[in-house]
């Protein structure tokens, strides 16, 4: 209790003489914006609650409720009359914005939200119309002025407090002053053929008006127009600096703008890719091509507005955080302009109703926190491609990751070369919602990269930033970051992060691009608070390049880009969103170390063995909430307190504040509380093995310090999930949460333990809930000499008894046909490490090939394996070529395609590798394809001597290698039945065993698999016959091919290798193991030779 008492200490109100010693560190906004809005501004309602919230989400009924803005002087409606009659101006033009039917409804809105007069009105003769034609009404000024002037206050936040406009006869809104409509329709029939004056976005575009009518929605903003339209540096979208984030405003046009107008476009113009909507009272509206994009995805009305014809829709209060979630969620950034003030209070300060408007949010599907995101990471990345080449021709990448509602950062570099497999790598295990990467400063091979690996995800969004300004130097960044203070808060040095990163100069030019963008966004306090950590694409793990994860279907299936049907789907029986998250980043990174492997695997067995405990743990997990978003965000409120200081919205935004930190001290007291019963339990011994876990009890553990906290939320926020909160709560959670995060460091191991916890949770279901036989793997070291039994084995070994697919279906749903997998030496002798497989087509030699891979994923993830019994050294690299497919979108033809992945198994395989060929060389001619298999095949099965996995459907190459010694041939099996009592060869069906037997298949069974697929049986018999032509011609080469066997090209080589060496004088073959291989192989032959029958 003393702790207890140490915290609520500081909710003592401090005394008179201590807040005139200037010594608190707490921003006295709040108490001075207690004292200067009176009650009815703290307690306004936002809206009726007797009006339903989907009619105010349309926006597009606002218009009436806009009506009573008394945006005239006094004497105006004098003034009208006697212009216009006895109906004045408004009750000319009101009928039309209001639906008959909805007449009652609309009346009581407008009473509900009251008078906006104080809020829209500005200082100065509105009425006056002729001061807007005076051609010395605005202040001259240079062009060049007012646009450096305009980008100087974007980027000091966009905070604009415009005063003494007397001359502008516009009233307060982004919309120009409104005339009546019939007055717009004659306007326009006379201007039908004025083309100067009409430059239209979409000619072809019209709206309805709520009484049914139709007019023209363009714009008369000619600088708006495709045609004239020009970024902040006069360039045209053709321009290939153009930058289509900024927007040019003639500087006159500028200056005939009312203050709202000037407030919005100045911002607006730095915005261009981004929705901004601009608060007016009690409304939030977009304009012109914002208010495009509103109607399109909202379906709300347009309306025209004024004189100009300005475009624009709004939504209430009420509604307009479900709208951003919707335009964010359809991929739109979104911006929100808000007040500073309200009117009473700007009246009070500066004599004047002109009300100061800041940008004070943007919304990015990259950088939302709020909203139902789903459980998967959010991530945005920023790429940078280094200006030089290595030695060996590879390229370096830097890049730079942000996971915004996790309030964590990462940065890195990687060596790639022109196939940029390790640059798909980085896409597919960070798999980011928008990419940030230099317009001009990346190749063309990396752009294909960019879009080959994007092809599966349309939510992802490629963003080319300018060069010069968003990518600066590396000493620049340092700079920059010590100067604003970012990642003061991170639980290490950020130059730490950067130990060990090859040439860290590119990786610090990708994060200075990824703060350029975040701070764009108004995201400064997730900069400063946020954690930096490196990041390795191929940290001391068993690496699956880009080409590889997609090929195997790991995160997505290459039917439709779903996750069923893959290894992630299979693994996650994961109950909270941050263990899915890790569980995502385990299967990208299996372990290569036996010790470690081993520690998962013996906490897996353990929980398998003791099924009550994951009963209790999986009831635990489903009370926790996203215990790593909601740290997440409540260290990035640390000393934020700006937002807070808004009217109308700071409340709304200091009740959400409360809710997460509540929820999170009630969420990791239930984790703690799991760990606690773990280690009464005995379980936590095997389980700490695999992730640190801090002090929990004793007088410093988390266990005490956390019952602070609580104490501390059920004596202020009682009710923390919908807290009645005044502005005191401010400094009262501002406290709470900076003693929280003391030991931020603490509460992240914490949820790391809860989550690894959770993971091999879901290994032990999975193991024990499967439809088939699961076994632990024996896991033997990486290429070194061990004792297996009784018996000394060397050199890689993969050894399975009963393998079959984790996540295929056999043909009548059940289990599929389990196969032996037997490569390299073992207990019983030595075996060939490589497989040369034959079959059918459609046989089941990929599904074998897929399965061998997943059970070696399985087995370094600490995970049991599908199959009866499993021995294995360790792997570290899998590769793998399947199929044959072309990737369009990016420019590679099916051949190309092959090529180039077969090129970087060659380059980079080691003895220690599984590599995976399936068909290679069928993208091109017979004779150019056979003749790159087999000179691919010879030089992995000679020269790298890894495990190999070859299927192929060139019989020819069986012929070639049926006797040599590091070969080993078997087929998926397969036979005939007869469809009728009446045997004949026409009326056989072939029929898939799915079984892996010895030897090579005799053919391909092409023909037969056709009629399956329901290729005419004409056809197939033209084929049929077509082929007997074929074989009969070329009969003397199959003799002799079927011959090669007994005698084939590599028996031909070998004893030319011999005679060559013989003919060196002084040749020594203790000098060359070349030699010694060659005799090797010759003495095995004519051993085999010997063992044949006469």
């Amino acid at each position: 209790m003393q702790r207890q008492k140490t915290i609520l200490s500081f909710f003592q109100k401090p005394s008179k003489a201590d807040n005139n010693s200037g010594g608190d560190r707490r921003d006295s906004h709040f108490l001075s914006k207690k004292q200067n809005s009176s009650a009815t501004d703290l307690n306004q309602p936002a809206v009726n609650a007797a009006v339903d919230s989907s009619v105010e989400i349309r926006g597009t009924d606002t218009p009436p409720e806009k009506v009573p803005r008394q945006i005239f002087p006094a004497n105006f409606k004098a003034n009208e009359e006697s212009r216009v009659g006895d109906s004045s101006l408004f009750s000319s033009i009101m009928h039309k914005f209001v639906k008959d039917d909805n007449r009652q409804d609309v009346n009581r809105r407008n009473d509900v939200h009251g008078d906006c007069s104080n809020v829209l009105s500005t200082s100065g003769k509105i009425g006056n119309s002729e001061a807007f034609s005076k051609p010395g009404a605005a202040s001259q000024c240079s062009e060049k002025d007012i646009v450096s002037n305009s980008n100087r206050i974007a980027n000091q936040g966009c905070l604009l407090q415009i005063e003494n406009v007397y001359d502008i006869p516009s009233p307060e809104t982004p919309g120009i002053l409104p005339v009546p409509r019939l007055k717009r329709i004659q306007e326009d029939n006379t201007k039908v053929g004025d083309k100067k004056d009409c430059f239209l976005l979409n000619s072809s575009k019209r709206v309805k008006l709520l009484h049914g009518e139709e007019t023209d929605t363009t714009s008369k903003f000619e600088w708006l127009d495709p045609s004239r339209i020009r970024d902040a540096n006069k360039r045209r979208p053709g321009d290939p600096l153009y930058d289509k984030k900024t927007l040019y405003i003639p500087p006159d046009v500028l200056k005939k703008m009312s203050a709202s107008q000037k407030q919005y476009w100045t911002v607006k113009c730095q915005y261009m890719d981004v929705l901004i909507f601009f608060k007016v009272g009690k409304f939030y509206e977009l304009y012109e091509i914002d208010a495009e994009i509103g109607h399109k995805e909202l379906d709300w009305k347009i309306t025209l507005c004024g004189v100009g014809k300005c475009r624009q829709v709004g939504v209430s209060e009420s509604g307009i955080d479900d709208a951003v979630e919707k335009l964010v969620a359809r991929g739109y950034k979104v911006g929100r302009i808000e007040q500073l003030e309200t009117s009473e209070q700007a009246k009070a300060k500066r004599g004047n109703s002109v009300i100061p408007r800041k940008l004070v949010q943007v919304v990015t599907p990259s950088t939302t926190v709020d909203g139902n995101i789903g459980p998967d990471a959010v991530h945005l990345l920023a790429i940078k491609e280094g200006n030089f080449e290595l030695n060996n021709g590879s390229v370096v990448y830097g890049f730079a990751f942000v996971d915004c509602a996790a309030l964590r950062f990462w940065v890195g570099s990687i060596n790639d070369d022109a196939s940029c497999a390790a640059l798909g790598a980085l896409l597919l295990q960070v798999s980011p919602r928008e990419v940030i990467y230099e317009s001009r400063g990346i190749c063309k091979e990396a752009q294909k990269a960019l879009r080959k690996y994007s092809l599966g995800s349309a939510a992802l969004q490629l963003t080319p930033a300018v060069p010069a300004t968003d990518f600066v130097d590396s000493s620049e960044v340092k700079r920059l970051v010590q100067l604003k203070g970012y990642f003061n808060s991170s639980s290490s040095a950020w130059n730490n992060a950067l130990d060990g990163v090859m040439l860290c100069d590119v990786a610090l030019c990708a994060l200075g691009g990824l703060i350029s963008h975040l701070s764009r966004l108004m995201l400064d306090d997730v900069l400063r608070n946020g954690d930096i950590l490196p990041y390795q694409v191929y940290r001391d793990c068993l690496k699956m390049d880009g080409q590889t994860l997609v090929n195997l279907e790991i995160f997505s299936n290459n039917a439709d880009g779903g996750p069923s049907g893959t290894l992630f789907k299979y693994l996650d029986s994961c109950v909270t969103s941050f263990g899915k998250r890790l569980l995502r980043c385990w299967i990208c990174h299996p372990l290569k170390d036996v010790e470690n492997i081993n520690h998962r695997l013996n906490a897996v067995e353990d929980l398998m063995a003791h099924s009550e405990i994951i009963l209790v743990i999986s009831q635990y997990l489903r009370k926790l909430p996203d215990l790593e978003r909601l740290l997440g965000r409540v260290k990035a409120k640390v000393q934020a307190s700006a937002s807070l200081a808004l009217p109308l919205i700071g409340k709304k935004i200091l009740k959400q504040q409360v809710k997460v930190f509540g929820s999170l001290v009630k969420g990791i007291r239930i984790g703690i509380d799991l760990l606690m019963l773990l280690r009464k339990e005995g379980h936590i011994a095997l389980l700490s093995t695999n992730f640190k876990l801090p002090m929990l009890n004793g007088s410093d553990g988390l266990d005490k310090f956390l019952a602070q906290f609580e104490a501390a939320v059920a004596s202020d926020f009682p009710n923390y999930q919908n807290h009645d909160v005044t502005y005191s709560d401010a400094e009262t959670l501002s406290i709470l949460i900076e003693l929280f995060i003391e030991k931020a460091k603490q509460w992240s191991e914490v949820v790391h333990a809860i989550s690894c916890i959770d993971i091999l949770r879901s290994f032990a279901v999975t193991a024990s809930m499967s439809c088939g036989p699961m076994s632990r793997p024996l896991i033997l070291p990486q290429s070194i000499t061990t004792a297996l039994g009784q018996e000394t084995i060397s050199g890689p070994v993969l050894k399975i008894k009963g393998l079959w697919h984790p996540f295929a279906l056999g043909e009548s749903g059940g289990l599929p046909v389990p196969n032996d997998m037997l490569l390299g030496e073992d207990s019983n002798g030595y075996h060939p490490h490589t497989l040369l497989l034959t079959g059918p087509n459609m046989g089941g030699k990929s599904t074998l090939l897929r399965a061998t891979c997943l059970s070696i994923i399985l087995a370094q993830l600490g995970c049991f394996i599908p199959g009866e019994m499993c021995v294995l050294s360790l792997v570290d690299i899998i590769f793998t070529r399947l199929g044959a497919t072309d990737r369009i979108m990016t420019g590679e033809s099916t051949f190309l395609v092959e090529c180039t992945e077969t090129a970087s198994v060659l380059q980079k395989a080691t003895k220690d590798s599984l590599v995976i060929l399936d068909e290679l060389g069928r993208g091109t001619s017979t004779f150019d394809g056979y003749a790159i298999a087999y000179a691919v095949f010879r030089h992995l099965v000679e020269k790298v001597n890894c495990r190999l996995l070859f299927a192929t459907h060139y019989h020819p190459l069986t012929k070639e290698f049926a006797s040599h010694p590091l070969v080993k041939l078997q087929h998926m099996a397969c036979a005939f039945k007869s469809n009728s009592k009446n045997y004949s060869e026409g009326d056989q069906e072939l029929v898939f065993l799915y079984r892996l037997t010895s030897g090579a298949c005799p053919e391909s069974y092409g023909l037969q698999v056709a009629v399956m697929a329901g290729i005419p049986e004409k056809v197939v018999q033209a084929a049929s016959h077509a082929g007997l032509v074929m074989k009969k011609s070329i009969g003397e080469s199959f003799k002799s091919s079927e011959g090669r066997s007994e005698f084939s090209t590599l028996h031909e080589e070998w004893l030319k290798s011999v005679v060559n060496f013989s003919q060196i004088s002084g040749s020594n073959f203790g000098d060359d193991d070349d030699a010694y291989d060659t005799l090797f192989c010759l003495w095995h032959e004519i051993k085999s030779s010997h063992r044949l029958p006469n």
